[in-house]
């Protein structure tokens, strides 16, 4: 299953994970950055400033629910 972390940077306190959504689309040609940034603002931009808010995706292995972060541009 892949998911995305959000995190916000805190002026104050470095970055601070703000939420978690799973992807659900089935075409990945339709997921690029910008879906999932327009995606994080609907849910999260009410609450930050969503030039301060970033994806990192992350993958979790349906059979053992090991985690792997994927530190790429989308």
């Amino acid at each position: 299953m892949v998911t995305y972390e959000f995190y916000w940077l805190d002026p104050r306190g470095g970055y601070q994970i703000i939420g978690i959504l799973p992807e659900r689309r089935k075409n990945a040609e339709r997921i690029t950055k910008e879906s999932v940034m327009n995606w994080g603002a609907e849910i999260f931009g009410r609450d930050f400033d969503t030039k301060d808010i970033f994806p990192i995706q992350v993958k979790i292995d349906e059979n053992t629910d090991r985690i792997f972060r994927i530190f790429r541009s989308l």
